[in-house]
């Protein structure tokens, strides 16, 4: 059901890789919303993803981008602009990738030189992006910047490796981009902490599957879905959250509010 809280607005979606993505859920909630949006992705996951399948469902421009190559970017936001007839009204950042997790390298034992492409990957490419958008005055006064997140930020899940400290500096990205683009442009600027959710990135850390049953029985609520991250960032890109910014805002289904479920003793 759609309620066209999305229409007449223009977005950006970085991320999708398959149906698993939450990005890919929310690029199809968008549309059913009424935006226009186009999607984007690195050039190698466009050749091994199925992006182009969606552009063609959702009747949206693929353009490919190194979210780490300035230039890229700078080429992406510019023929974004030309293609949707203006400004953009908000941007989805999902974007995450650890060589050492990847390569199941132990947190005491991991390569330096791959943390650095963690953080350049998940975390600077978000601050590389709202640069981008600054420098090219690329989005609408009251638009709406998401990024997805995780609360390994804040707490501690061995397994997450670098990638904890790495959402800790995409949140904090936001806080600080949020400021200067909300007193500049009144432009909001959020995180979205989501579930674990099997989404192909997500299910590549270890143990994943026996942490998603251990979350689903700590929340209250059950693990929250990708279709309803969607929903949340359809809602965030709407007028009807336009006073909400800098937050790193919980989608866990309460998991982040627990202490102990007698549920998860339960055979």
């Amino acid at each position: 059901m759609s309620n066209n809280l999305l229409a007449g607005k223009k977005g950006i979606i970085f991320g999708a890789l398959d149906d698993k993505s939450i990005a890919w859920k929310v690029a199809e909630r968008c549309v059913a919303e009424g935006a226009q949006i186009t999607l984007t992705n690195a050039p190698v996951a466009l050749r091994f993803g199925q992006l182009n399948e969606l552009g063609e469902k959702l009747n949206a421009e693929v353009i490919g981008a190194d979210a780490t190559n300035m230039e890229d970017l700078e080429n992406l936001f510019t023929k974004s602009t030309e293609i949707l007839g203006g400004k953009v009204d908000f941007v989805l950042h999902s974007i995450g990738m650890s060589l050492n997790v990847r390569k199941k390298r132990e947190y005491t034992n991991i390569k330096h030189e791959w943390m650095l492409k963690t953080f350049d990957i998940s975390a600077m490419s978000f601050h590389r992006m709202m640069q981008v958008m600054w420098k090219l005055d690329a989005i609408n006064d009251w638009g709406s910047i998401l990024g997805l997140t995780y609360i390994a930020a804040q707490r501690t899940f061995p397994d997450y490796s670098e990638m904890a400290e790495s959402k800790a500096l995409l949140e904090s990205y936001a806080r600080s981009f949020g400021y200067h683009f909300g007193t500049a442009k009144k432009v909001r600027v959020n995180t979205i902490s989501q579930s674990p959710t099997w989404t192909t990135a997500g299910s590549g850390v270890k143990g994943f599957d026996k942490f998603f049953g251990y979350a689903d029985k700590m929340s209250p609520l059950g693990n929250a879905s990708a279709e309803a991250c969607a929903d949340y960032c359809v809602s965030m890109f709407s007028d009807l959250t336009k006073m909400v910014t800098m937050q790193n805002l919980f989608h866990d289904g309460g998991f982040s509010s627990m202490g102990m479920n007698p549920a998860v003793f339960e055979d």
